[in-house]
């Protein structure tokens, strides 16, 4: 590099032993500055910081007047120093004042300097600060010298990061880093939770940022590639990764990436300029982050995960660290802060400690947001890059119900937020005192109430809730979290546990239901154009006979003499339910062929979710013992809008008049047979929905174990027989104009009712 002292190894080494001096924060960044005019030979060398007010504050100078430091201030876009941190790319120019962008700040004295370059300082892709070096003479600072300069602020930005610059900033004022934030994402379950920042795949952290012998750390560096690429070539060939699936298209531009010649001519370069392999990692992926965060194209953002995930592997290949947190010890209310995460990766954490989850992606049908509903865990997905934005320890709020994130709370939302758990954990305590109290209305109406399950970890809520029992209990969620197909006795192992814990009260096993949203890795699958409505559920299980029969046994076998009740999901047709009846009785029969015993008494009951089914209740009806209603999928089909697609899953009212009279339709048939009824879907949980429910003549309500509580205090206040009344007479085929949840919310006044 033509016009700087001894490279740029000679400035970091220099910067290093500067960093182990006993100085204070000002006199350190002083001597920083100094030490990089004397090495680019530049009459002046500045750095500016990005304030949390958005403003970037001259913290120190070499050259400019010293006057003007911690009293030039430039906004973002504003100057070339503003430019250079809202586009987060380096400035070279010969003749800086003729430039249109040039901001003059005569407290500076800057006015005989025309030479200019300026880089941004970037941590994770945003932009900390500014570094700027300028000479009287017209001259262009070439490529090396950019690097340099980018080098050097890979420095500078670890040293803002970790520095303690108090003292130096104004009271009132942060710097840009630590400033509060706020997420908008996507609600996955209710609730609020406080804590601290726990990343589930953290960043690596790199201590050795200067190479002592730059062809030793590439040769670290290709043998870490090598590592990386043989391991995902590895994956990749592994014999149970399906051909379409997400995660092989992953790993295909993990690979694309890891072989790309221009990525790894960065890495080297960087090496090259004195940095070690690990800060070479992180300097590149830093300066490719910068950009492609301000690209609109979804595809490119989508491109820069895998860039990161990519460089985070490289970088645990580099260092020996482990893969993620997993079972480590968390601290108290700790929210875990992940890109996207399995079900099973979840359960390995210590849920006494673990109060809430923020992913990057994920919506609510994802498999961990189902698995962290079944734990009545506060979970919020699709908060763009907050795991870029946070740190471990960072203090953390999840508004569950409104989606919201806020990471380092300012104090009067934390303390907004306080004062909203104390109210919750009042009204928490409150429900737990109707814990005991029979579920009946004002006017005698006994409602028996159940919890949704599918986890051992969640049964021992009934306790805590006082439900009568377990309405819906999805095996599935076993298949989502294991790694592969669970073998009959782990299936026993699980049925047991449940039917102990839950002691006399009933638990209802709905068979297995995958496919459409619920993929299990382990099992092939084409892809579908509709899964929804495609290969899933019974379907499946009747088509892949020794599936069921494995389920059905392991069921059969968990009872031993107990009651047993099971659930069929999905039934299209009424000869679907008795070809899993045959089943069923041909798997009670080995049992006793086998001397094993038999459930005492055996209940098999069919889940109406596909409206074909209500036009065949008469058919159905006399041969199942009891039957649920699956309103998630019923009212989807029923209105052709996918409940995943947010343009039209909210166009159609679930207790519209169309969907109460065809949910009241399976109640009228079910009365007739005499046969028990239960809804099962989220309709049930929701105060207004579940009092619609009641007023067809709904009296089994099977719901997430957070909303016994509300849903039981509505029963205890409420007369139904006149609400009944006024329905009954809104859903006559002369009823016009009348919406069914205005009338539900009239009542709800006029009773005065806890909603």
């Amino acid at each position: 590099m033509g016009n700087s002292i001894g490279g740029p190894r000679v400035l970091l080494r220099q910067l290093r032993a500067c960093m182990a001096e006993p100085l204070g924060s000002q006199e350190r960044l002083d001597k920083i500055v100094s030490l990089i005019a004397e090495n680019m030979r530049a009459d002046v060398c500045s750095f500016y910081v990005l304030r949390d007010d958005g403003a970037l504050e001259l913290f120190a100078t070499k050259g400019l007047a010293p006057e003007s430091v911690h009293m030039t201030t430039l906004r973002l876009g504003e100057g070339l120093v503003g430019l250079i941190a809202a586009q987060a790319e380096p400035l070279s120019l010969d003749d800086a004042p003729s430039h249109p962008g040039f901001a003059y700040r005569p407290e500076t004295g800057e006015d005989p300097y025309y030479a200019f370059l300026g880089v941004p300082v970037l941590r994770a892709g945003q932009t900390l600060g500014v570094l700027v070096v300028q000479n009287a003479e017209r001259r262009h600072y070439g490529e090396d010298e950019t690097e340099a300069m980018l080098t050097t602020a890979t420095i500078l930005a670890e040293m803002i990061a970790t520095s303690d610059f108090d003292n130096l900033i104004k009271p009132g004022s942060d710097i840009d880093l630590r400033r509060p934030r706020m997420f908008t994402g996507v609600s996955l379950t209710e609730g609020v939770a406080l804590g601290t920042v726990v990343l589930h795949d953290p960043r690596v952290v790199v201590t050795n940022f200067i190479a002592e012998d730059t062809e030793q750390e590439q040769r670290r560096l290709e043998h870490a590639l090598e590592q990386m690429r043989v391991s995902i070539d590895a994956m990749l060939d592994h014999g149970d990764m399906q051909p379409s699936s997400d995660h092989r298209e992953i790993l295909e531009t993990y690979r694309m990436f890891a072989n790309d010649r221009g990525w790894v001519h960065r890495l080297s370069e960087a090496i090259d300029n004195g940095l070690s392999a690990e800060a070479a990692v992180e300097r590149v992926q830093n300066d490719t982050r910068a950009r492609m965060m301000r690209q609109t194209d979804p595809y490119i953002r989508d491109r820069l995960h895998d860039l990161d995930d990519l460089a985070n592997r490289l970088l645990r290949v580099l260092t020996g660290d482990g893969p993620a947190m997993g079972g480590k010890e968390l601290p108290d209310n700790a929210i875990l802060v992940a890109r996207n995460m399995g079900p099973a990766e979840l359960l390995e954490y210590d849920r006494t400690k673990l109060r809430g989850l923020v992913l990057e992606e994920g919506g609510a049908t994802a498999h961990v947001a189902i698995v962290a509903r079944s734990l009545g865990m506060v979970a919020v997905g699709q908060a763009q890059s907050i795991v870029s934005m946070c740190e471990t320890g960072d203090d953390i709020i999840i508004d569950g119900p409104a989606g919201a994130v806020y990471l380092r709370p300012t104090p009067d939302i934390e303390q907004a937020y306080i004062d909203k758990v104390r109210v919750s954990a009042r009204r928490r305590a409150h429900y737990a005192a109707l814990r005991d109290k029979p579920s009946i209305t004002r006017d005698g109406v006994e409602i028996t109430l159940l919890h949704n399950s599918g986890l051992v970890a969640d049964l021992p809520m009934l306790d805590e809730t006082g439900a009568a029992g377990v309405g819906l209990f999805r095996t599935e969620l076993q298949f989502m979290i294991a790694s592969k197909l669970p073998r009959l006795h782990e299936q026993v192992e699980l049925y047991s546990q449940a039917m102990a814990i839950a002691g006399e009260r009933p638990v209802v096993f709905r068979l297995l239901d995958i496919g459409g949203d619920k993929v299990i890795p382990y099992m092939r699958s084409m892809a579908e154009e509709n899964p929804a409505m495609g290969y899933r559920s019974i379907r499946l299980g009747l088509d892949r006979p020794g599936l069921l029969r494995t389920q059905v046994r392991a069921l059969l076998l968990a009872a031993d003499g107990r009651p047993l009740k099971i659930l069929v999901p999905m039934v299209t047709e009424t000869f679907e339910f008795r070809q899993v009846r045959l089943v069923v009785h041909r798997e009670i029969d080995r049992l006793r062929r086998a001397g094993k015993p038999t459930p005492s008494r055996l209940e098999l009951g069919a889940m109406v979710e596909v409206p074909s089914l209500l036009f065949e209740l008469d058919q159905l009806l006399p041969e199942a013992d009891f039957v649920s209603i699956g309103s998630n999928d019923l009212v989807q089909f029923l209105t052709a809008s996918d409940r995943g697609n947010p343009r039209v899953a909210k166009n159609y009212d679930p207790v519209g008049l169309p969907r109460l009279r065809a949910i009241r339709t399976v109640v009228d048939a079910a009365r007739r047979h005499n046969i028990p009824v239960t809804m099962c879907g989220e309709l049930a949980g929701k105060p207004v929905e579940a009092l619609a429910l009641m007023a067809i003549g709904m009296t089994r309500l099977s719901m997430g174990p957070a909303s016994i509580g509300p849903i039981k205090e509505l029963v205890l206040n409420l007369d139904l027989k006149p609400i009944r009344m006024s329905v009954a007479a809104a859903l006559s085929d002369g009823a016009e104009g009348i919406v069914i949840r205005d009338l539900i919310k009239e009542w709800i006044d006029k009773q005065n009712l806890p909603v």
